[in-house]
């Protein structure tokens, strides 16, 4: 079988962006829509990737010259769909940690506008050690502060050859975050004032908000896919087939040099993302959460399989359409289409989403994702929201555990041993709680509900001063260790 590199003559463009992050996610996400950009919107751009850290893909990157499938596959409109995509805009990849005179020498190309990264949450963090002299910098931000003093160097402090950052790292306000710390490395390595006025003049730093599920490589149909596409390609990097991408900056400005509507690609261009950061918290993350714990405790171990449970499904449409959407502020509309969106994607069956791997610090998650609707909810109806509130107990019986195994909890699903995954205070709190001796399970869930929900550390606030709400989740409670899990969520339904 031929190889990737053997099907196609590569044509070279300017490189107009540089791309902080080679794995799975950005490949999928920003070189699969550079890639769109120069098919129907004339952007007419090449990648060139830089390898955040000193081991990554960047070998395997180069080669195959840049080159990949994208095997995007999903449910739209209720029915399977899968398409491939040869990427062709990536340059190849850099690693500063052995190329640092190459990687530093793309700050001098007059064609370089834009600099995509996802370095992790983790990337986006300052490190006081970092110096100018450092070959590289060991943190993301000293890279992009040399980089840019190096560019400012280069072209005489000129305003036309500043960048736009568009950083993808799942951090709120992840392009001011980086700014900062840029200005902060400038101001501790004493560079000269007009850098900084430079940075501050002449770079962007949009937030953006990311929206697409990105598994990776398909190892186990690895060889079926690509006797299907006819060459080999060990950098396949399979996604669903949603996307959705928000940028935020002031007024907009830079819309023209990344013509995403022109290219009919699901990017929003916005002074104000909150809409589109609260939707995808509070719908997509909120309808995981609200749902993954007490489906869990059924018996399910996928979303997949939540989606082919009536059961579960309509648990989790309720909680969606009934509670959580009439919760929220802004256009309905456009919440009910995303909602409907969300449901299909959770249906794919390309891509395995473990419950147990949605469960991890699920009590944090809880307070970002499904507080905010059940309050908002109370606040607007003036009684409980009876999914969002049976959730909370199904969260407090998901962490029932007496005994860890290294940094987590046990749990036991009809015998069958779980490990529950939490910072440590809270699973020592839970520990504690079922350690102890109680006449009965209604004395065992009206003191457990008691300590949880009086948890203000935890959840912001003390969940017990609700008028009501206390008494739901013990009585939810007890009838879930009385009943079982699926007898108690047909009970809630009815």
């Amino acid at each position: 079988m031929q190889s990737i590199t053997e099907t196609i003559v590569k044509k070279e463009r300017p490189v107009k962006a540089i791309q902080f992050g080679e794995g799975n996610f950005l490949r999928a996400f920003i070189d699969y829509q550079i890639d769109i950009l120069n098919e129907k919107a004339g952007f007419n751009g090449d990648v060139i990737m830089v390898q955040p850290l000193e081991r990554g893909m960047g070998d395997m990157i180069n080669a195959q010259n840049g080159l990949y499938t994208t095997v995007l596959r999903g449910i739209e409109n209720g029915k399977e769909v899968e398409n491939f995509r040869k990427i062709t805009c990536v340059r190849g990849c850099l690693n500063p940690y052995t190329q640092f005179d190459e990687y530093m020498a793309q700050a001098e190309n007059p064609d370089l506008r834009f600099v995509f990264s996802n370095t992790t949450e983790a990337g986006i963090a300052y490190d006081p050690e970092a110096k100018l002299e450092d070959r590289p910098q060991k943190s993301f931000p000293g890279k992009v502060t040399a980089f840019l003093y190096k560019r400012f160097k280069t072209f005489g402090g000129d305003n036309g050859k500043g960048l736009i950052f568009i950083p993808c790292e799942l951090i709120d306000k992840n392009g001011a975050t980086l700014r900062k710390y840029v200005l902060q490395h400038a101001r501790d390595w004493k560079l000269e004032e007009s850098f900084t006025s430079w940075i501050e003049n002449a770079c962007s730093f949009c937030n953006s908000l990311v929206d697409r599920i990105v598994p990776g490589y398909p190892r186990a149909e690895a060889d079926k896919i690509q006797e299907k596409l006819g060459y080999s390609d060990n950098l396949l990097d399979a996604a669903e087939s949603f996307l959705f991408w928000a940028i935020e900056y002031p007024d907009r400005s830079h819309e023209d040099e990344l013509p995403t509507s022109k290219a009919g690609l699901n990017v929003v261009w916005t002074d104000d993302m909150t809409f589109y950061r609260t939707r995808k918290v509070r719908i997509l993350n909120g309808a995981h959460t609200m749902s993954v714990l007490a489906a869990y405790q059924t018996g399910l171990d996928t979303v997949e399989q939540c989606m082919h449970s009536e059961l579960i499904s309509t648990f989790m449409h309720k909680g969606l359409f009934d509670e959580i959407i009439p919760s929220m502020d802004g256009d309905k509309a456009l919440l009910t289409s995303y909602a409907g969106d969300v449901l299909e994607r959770f249906k794919n069956p390309y891509i395995v989403h473990l419950l147990l791997s949605i469960s991890l610090n699920s009590t944090s998650k809880f307070k970002t994702r499904d507080l905010p609707s059940l309050l908002g909810y109370i606040e607007k109806y003036n009684r409980l929201p009876k999914i969002l509130t049976f959730s909370l107990a199904a969260l407090i019986s998901f962490y029932e555990g007496t005994e860890r195994e290294a940094d987590a909890l046990k749990g036991n699903r009809n015998g069958e041993t779980y490990l529950i995954k939490d910072n440590p205070e809270v699973l020592d709190k839970f520990q504690a709680l079922y350690s102890a001796d109680y006449a009965d399970n209604k004395d065992k869930a009206g003191k457990i509900a008691h300590e949880i929900l009086g948890l203000t550390s935890w959840w912001g606030l003390d969940l017990t001063t609700i008028d009501g709400f206390e008494k739901a989740v013990a009585d939810n409670l007890q009838m879930i260790w009385n009943e079982g899990m699926t007898k108690a969520i047909e009970t809630v339904l009815r």
